[in-house]
C-alpha cells in the first residue's frame, strides 16, 4: 500500500495535476534520479523521506533499486507543498502516518490541516503588511529620486 492509499473506495488524492512527462498508470516505475529530475528533489532528500516515514514502502526493483510510481510522484508534489506552508517535518510525518492508517483518522487529518491553514493565513497577512511597507518605500525612493533629477536639470 502507497502513502495515499486508504481502505476506503475513496482516495486522499493529492496535490497537483498530473505533470506532462509522465508515464501512463502502469509504465510508471520511475528510478530515483528521475524523480529526482522531474521534482527537483535530491536523491538525498528522497532517501531521507524514506527513512524518516514521510516516503515509505517504495517499491523495489529485482536489484533493490527503488522504483516510484505516478501515486508516488502525486505525493510529493503535496509533499512539496505542505513544505511551502511551513509545516514542521515531524507535522508532515505525522500526517502520511494518519493517511496509511486510513479513514479513521479523517478527523484528525482534517484538523492538522485545517491549523496549517491557519498559519498559512496568518503568515500571508503578514506579507501582505510587509508588502505594503515595502510599496511606500519604493514610492518614497521613486519620488525622491524624480524630484533630485529634476533640481539637477
Amino acid at each position: 500500500m502507497t502513502v495515499t492509499e486508504t481502505t476506503d473506495t475513496r482516495t486522499d488524492t493529492c496535490a497537483a495535476p498530473p505533470q506532462g512527462d509522465r508515464r501512463p498508470d502502469g509504465k510508471d516505475k520511475y528510478t530515483i534520479s528521475e524523480v529526482a529530475a522531474l521534482t527537483g528533489l535530491t536523491a538525498h532528500t528522497l532517501r531521507w523521506y524514506e527513512r524518516i516515514g514521510l516516503m515509505p514502502h517504495i517499491d523495489r526493483s529485482h536489484t533493490g533499486q527503488r522504483r516510484y510510481t505516478n501515486r508516488d510522484l502525486d505525493w510529493l508534489a503535496l509533499v512539496g507543498k505542505l513544505r511551502l506552508t511551513g509545516m514542521p517535518v515531524a507535522d508532515m510525518v505525522r500526517y502520511a502516518e494518519l493517511v496509511r492508517a486510513g479513514d479513521d483518522t479523517y478527523a484528525e487529518r482534517f484538523e492538522l490541516l485545517r491549523t496549517t491553514r491557519e498559519d498559512v493565513l496568518a503568515r500571508i497577512a503578514e506579507l501582505q503588511g510587509t508588502l505594503a511597507v515595502l510599496d511606500r518605500k519604493i514610492s518614497f525612493y521613486a519620488d525622491a529620486g524624480r524630484a533630485l533629477a529634476s533640481e539637477r536639470a
